[in-house]
């Protein structure tokens, strides 16, 4: 499937739009936390996010976010289980690629992090 993807990129107030036509794949990454993550998952958020955030702003990325270790919105010190990415790469190679350059894996903060293929219905 071939489908256009449009990128903005934003510099001194100017926007420059292009668009390519790419093949493209959706992916999802799941890592699940190692036991009491807390810590490390906080020393390395930054990094982790701003990978998330290129992603972001490539058009890449269609969601992200933790899994609270409860039932809660804020988990407080209970923390977190795992976390869910689903993004654009151009091959599992690829994508595998990047998951095992997050900062959280550097980190420590995941015990086991699996990478599949998605297919998007709906919305």
């Amino acid at each position: 499937m071939v489908i256009l993807r449009s990128v903005a990129t934003l510099s001194s107030a100017t926007m420059i739009r292009y668009s390519t036509a790419v093949q493209t794949m959706w992916y999802a990454i799941l890592g699940t936390d190692v036991s009491d993550s807390n810590a490390r998952r906080q020393a390395a958020r930054p990094a982790h996010l701003a990978r998330l955030e290129a992603l972001r702003d490539e058009a890449r990325l269609l969601l992200a976010g933790p899994f609270p270790a409860i039932d809660a919105e804020d988990p407080g010190p209970a923390g977190h289980s795992g976390s869910l990415i689903i993004a654009e790469f151009d091959d599992l190679a690829a994508a595998r690629a990047w998951a095992d350059a997050d900062p959280y894996v550097e980190a420590g903060v995941y015990a086991h992090v699996e990478v599949r293929p998605f297919r998007r219905v709906l919305p």
